[in-house]
Formats: structure tokens, sequence, C-alpha cells
């Protein structure tokens, strides 16, 4: 009798304590006197990407146009509290002059739930960000770019040459697989120092655990990103891991055999995987551990594969459907390479300015990421969102949140914004952009480490492509584009795009 009785009070307390802490987070921001959206039980403002009735942009958009007239706005991110930012000069604010009160991104795996994903530059926090950004960013400088050029310049020649020896594949392409696969070659050449030819070997193991490991599709998958964001506690309870076991297992067998081979053979390569086996946490000299490498040669292969082909999929979309701004492109590409000797230099490729002008605008209407966050280290004190408010103390783990795709999209910033117009790149008219209402890879210290990376390889392939092919609509093309309703930026029903062989 008494154990029963004891049995009901800790379910009646428990009880209690789990109402009074729904209560406080779907009260969060009404008790604070700030706009916001009302959110529902557990699930706070996410029902319609949890239920997949919107896509990502869609959401972001539909947030963002709740309150026009507010510096920002808090939603709840299941049951963490985020401040929507729509202020250019609250975001420079918060992401550039005070970094350090917004250090780390929201983060709902942790190394011990998921190393390949935990320990990586993205998900790292405080000291250990600051370490691994540092011991990362040489890989990066533009001596480095120029290093890798010819790697990559190899792979988009292959690329565009598999289609030249294969004339009825590019009648009617699949881009967002032609391009995935050209990511995948790139990336496993210059940070893993791996010959692979996707398009000739098309199920190769590289490509395919790749494929896997970005993909969100699905309704396993979707339920186990949002039960990472929900409920991460549970979810390491029951042992379930972000990537599959056999995913990690792949990876981790790479990275231990590449290291080996080098260390064994004294091969020094002068790529990201060599960096990242010579360095040394400067303080303590202790050595990167294999799982470290692992998970920093994994997030670069995670972050070139998806969001660089979903960049070329929208710049082939848009100069198929825009031929006059391909012709354009093509009369620079022409112009610039036509006393090249053998094939286009790092130097070239450089002063096309009209190249820099397009790409820049496929990033401004289609940013590979819709929305990035911040997570506050430390109180910070946001002022009024709107003049009849009051300000706004960010406490540790509250988070703020920089709606990208609808930032890029407002007219107040772009006028006609669903317009493709490299135009708004152009010398004259750039210095007009508020530099904080265009951030396609994101803000301040945490900003894409691999930009400069993703441009290059996204340039030199299309000026390769724009040297033998015409790129054209075929019956499969759908413009506007629609999106899928999933967590990332992906067209719905696929891009395709007709290559048709120049005469000349």
């Amino acid at each position: 009798m008494a154990s029963t009785i004891l049995l009901l009070l800790t379910f009646f307390v428990g009880a209690i304590g789990a109402i009074i802490l729904l209560y406080r987070q779907m009260n969060f921001w009404s008790r604070r006197g700030i706009p916001h959206l009302k959110p529902l039980p557990i699930i706070g403002n996410n029902l319609s990407m949890f239920f997949g009735r919107t896509s990502i942009t869609e959401f972001v958009t539909n947030i963002y146009d709740s309150f026009p007239d507010a510096k920002y706005f808090g939603i709840m991110g299941f049951q963490t509290p985020v401040a929507v930012l729509r202020d250019p000069e609250l975001i420079k604010e918060t992401c550039v002059k005070n970094f350090d009160y917004f250090l780390n991104h929201q983060s709902f795996l942790t190394e011990e739930m998921d190393p390949l994903f935990g320990k990586n530059v993205f998900s790292l926090k405080g000291d250990r960000w600051k370490v691994m950004r540092n011991t990362l960013s040489p890989c990066f400088t533009g001596a480095k770019m120029k290093f890798m050029f010819e790697i990559i310049a190899k792979c988009s020649r292959d690329f565009v040459q598999y289609f030249i020896n294969h004339p009825d594949e590019a009648t009617s392409i699949d881009t967002k697989d032609a391009f995935t696969r050209y990511t995948n070659d790139v990336i496993a050449t210059a940070a893993f120092g791996i010959s692979v030819n996707s398009m000739k070997d098309r199920e190769n193991e590289f490509y395919l655990r790749g494929k896997d490991a970005t993909s969100f599709r699905g309704i396993w998958r979707m339920l186990k990103f949002f039960g990472f964001l929900a409920c991460p506690k549970i979810m390491k309870l029951i042992g379930v891991t972000f990537f599959s076991r056999a995913t990690y297992r792949f990876f981790a067998a790479v990275i231990h055999d590449a290291v080996k081979t080098r260390e064994e053979n004294n091969i020094i390569r002068p790529d990201m995987l060599q960096l990242l086996i010579e360095a040394k946490v400067k303080d303590n000299r202790v050595e990167m551990s294999i799982d470290d490498i692992t998970a920093q040669a994994f997030i670069f292969f995670f972050a070139g594969f998806d969001p660089s082909s979903t960049l070329m999929c929208f710049v082939a979309h848009e100069l198929a459907v825009n031929p006059e701004i391909q012709e354009k492109l093509r009369n620079e590409v022409d112009i610039l390479t036509k006393h090249e000797s053998s094939d286009i230099s790092y130097e070239t490729l450089s002063q096309m300015k009209y190249m820099d002008m397009v790409i820049s605008e496929a990033l401004r209407k289609y940013p590979p990421t819709a929305a990035t966050d911040r997570e506050c280290v430390k109180k910070f004190t946001l002022p009024k969102p709107t003049p009849d408010s009051v300000e706004y103390t960010a406490e540790p783990k509250t988070v703020i949140w920089i709606p990208i795709y609808a930032l890029h999209h407002d007219p107040k910033y772009f006028p006609d914004p669903e317009k493709f117009d490299p135009e708004r790149f152009s010398d004259e008219n750039k210095s007009k952009i508020n530099p904080y209402t265009y951030v396609p890879f994101g803000i301040g210290p945490r900003k894409c480490i691999g930009n400069r990376f993703i441009l290059l390889e996204t340039k030199i392939l299309f000026v390769h492509i724009l040297q033998h092919f015409i790129l054209e609509k075929c019956e499969k093309t759908r413009h506007p584009v629609e999106f899928e309703k999933i967590i990332n930026v992906a067209i719905k029903g696929g891009s395709w795009v007709k290559f048709t062989k120049r005469n000349s």
C-alpha cells in the first residue's frame, strides 16, 4: 500500500512539474513582453516543418513576415527560446561586434552522442572551436586554393568530357545527381587524397555513403532529426546516432587508412588531411585524436557534398531559363580564355567579374542554408524590438536566429527579389547592398570556413561547361522552381536541364 502511494505521489509530482515546465515554455515570450508567435506544447513553433507541410524556405519566410515592423521577435524551437532577428544592424551587433556573447551554434549532438558530428568544427563550442577553427583556416587561404586549382580543374574536365562522350545522356540531365557526383570527386581528391570518377563509377562507395549521410528524405530521417532537436537525452539513452553506423565506419576506415599510409610512407600532401595530421593544441602540445581528424574531414565532405551541388543546380537552372544571361557569361568565358595556351588558369578565373555576379545572385536567390543560428553564452541585452515593448535579456543557452532566405527575399533590401538579376552585384551596384542582408555563407567569425572552396569549384565547373555546351530547358525543367518540403533546400521534382553541344 505504501509503495503504491509513493508511486502515485511520484507520478503526481512529476506531472505537476511537467505542466509547470510546459507552461513556462509556452509563456516564455509573453511573460517578457516580446512580440512572438504562440507556440504549441513541446513542439513549439515547428508544427509545419515537423509534419512536412512546408518547405524550409516557406517556413523561414512565413515566420519572418509575421512581424514586419519588429527588429526581432520570439519563437520556440521545441523547448528552446529563439529570438528571430530581422534588423541588419542587430545582426551585426550580435554576430560580429559582440560575437563573444554569441560564440556557438546551437548543438543538438554532443561528442559522446555522435563523435562524427559532435566533434566537427561546426558543432564544437568555446575554446575547442577556436583551436579547431585556427587549425583549419590555413586549408582555405588563397595560396591553398591556388594549389588545389588543378585538382579541381581535372575533376571538372572529367565531368564535361563524360557528357561529350555520352551525348544521349546530355539531352535530359538530373543536375542534382550529376553535380553531386562532381562535388564528391572534388572533395575525395582535394581533402582525402582519393581519386574517384563518380560519373563513370556510378556506384562507388564514397559517393553512396555521402549520398546517404546528406539525405533528409524519408519519415525516419525526419523523425530522427527532430528527435535530436526535441529530446537529445532520450535519443542518447536509446543509442540512436545521427548518421548510420555503417557510414561512420566507412569514413573512419578511410581516414584511418589514409593517415596510416601517409605516416608509414612519409607521404606529405598540402591538403586538409595533412594539416589535421600535423595539428597540435598549442598550449598543451596534445596531438589531435584520430576521431578529431575523422570528424573534421567528414564535415568538410558533408558541407561540400550537398550545399555545393545545390548551388550548382540553381546556377544551371537560371542559365537555362535566362539565355541572355547565359550568353553574356559565355562571352566573358570565351574572351578571357581564348589566349590560354592549354587550360584556364587560376589568374584568368579570378578576372571573371560576370561569373562572380551570376554566382552571387544565385546565392542570394537560393542560399544553400535557409537560416543560421547562434547560441548565447553569457547574458546579453537586446534593444526593444518595437517602440511599445521592452528590452530582452538573452540568457545562456537561449538562441538567436538569422533568417537568411527571408532577408535575401525582402524587397526592402532586394527589389523584385524573385527576379534573377546578376546586375545587383555589379561594381556599380554591389556597394549599395547592406552586407548584413546578404549572408549566404553565414556571418562573422563562424561564417562558413569553406566558402572560397565552394566558389572555386563552382566557377571552374561552369567555365568548362560553357566552353563546350549551351544549357537549355528540357521537358522536365520546372520554372519557377518549387522546393521540397524537407529541412534542407532542394528542388521538388529535381533540377533538370539539357546540355547542347556548341558548334564552335
